[in-house]
């Protein structure tokens, strides 16, 4: 299937882009974040467990078990902090 990955923050600085299309066989979104770790790079520095990395699906914050759908909307952010 086909999604759309979304980075903001320190996450689009380090892998130098805002957006792409992604082809996936990953069923969730913890699926997801583990294939794009897996290209290495900037993406398994940015998006590596440990990281505090919030997930968002469809514009709505979510938990990384939830499921993936084709055309789905998937963004990658650090944690925000306001004052």
């Amino acid at each position: 299937m086909k999604v759309t990955v979304k980075y903001f923050a320190g996450i689009r600085e380090a892998i130098g882009c805002a957006s792409e299309s992604v082809n996936t066989t990953a069923s969730t979104l913890a699926d997801l974040r583990d294939q794009l770790i897996a290209q290495g790079g900037a993406y398994a520095e940015s998006l590596a467990r440990g990281k505090a990395v919030r997930l968002a699906l469809n514009q709505v914050m979510s938990v990384e078990s939830v499921a993936l759908t084709e055309g789905a909307e998937v963004a990658f952010f650090p944690p925000v902090t306001g004052g």
